[in-house]
């Protein structure tokens, strides 16, 4: 089947839509529609908020377009999101990159037969599962989502691609906060982060 390009009728929608100065800068665009709230869950957080971006349209579009750009062309047959961001953006890019989507759930949530990855939080743990027929050996995947932080919920996400004979691609995020080093947590996989914190 032919590959769709979502770029051009994105590109368009952007192109509408932006100041001068947004084209220019695309990022300090996008980080313009996120918002800070401090003392987010507890005391002490800096919680980055990206629910204004993505009510802005330009500023989802732009968003999924250059988590996708790095991309184009790398043969990615499945996209993998977890929940829940990452069924957000995860199924646009898997869209513009002619891909399938597979879900990473909580625990619960699968109706099929599924395989676990439990992970570390920093207070306990957590699990998160994927159906066990979601990956054909041997797929070209790229994981996909809005964050990595302490990448404990990413290196999970690998893990279990991995646990189903998927070959990792890529990992793409719309946000990344560097100081957590989150990347240290997912090596030797390589990460595209649109925006850095």
């Amino acid at each position: 089947m032919p590959a769709i390009d979502c770029k051009i009728p994105l590109v368009f929608a952007c192109l509408f839509a932006y100041t001068r100065r947004a084209m220019t800068d695309p990022v300090l665009h996008l980080k313009k529609l996120i918002r800070d709230i401090p003392d987010f869950p507890k005391p002490g957080i800096l919680f980055r908020d990206i629910t204004p971006l993505l009510a802005n349209p330009s500023g989802l579009a732009l968003s999924v377009e250059l988590l996708a750009n790095p991309f184009r062309g790398k043969g990615i047959d499945l996209v993998v999101g977890a929940e829940s961001r990452g069924f957000i953006f995860g199924t646009a890019v898997a869209m513009c990159l002619s891909a399938g989507f597979a879900l990473v759930r909580k625990p619960g949530k699968l109706p099929f037969k599924k395989v676990s990855m439990k992970y570390d939080l920093e207070y306990g743990t957590d699990i998160l599962e994927m159906h066990a027929d979601a990956i054909v050996k041997g797929q070209r995947v790229l994981i996909v989502d809005d964050v990595l932080a302490t990448g404990g919920t990413m290196k999970a996400c690998c893990d279990l691609v991995t646990q189903l004979n998927g070959n990792i691609a890529g990992i793409a995020v719309l946000t990344e906060l560097a100081g957590l080093r989150g990347k240290d947590k997912v090596a030797p996989h390589q990460v595209h982060s649109v925006i850095q914190y």
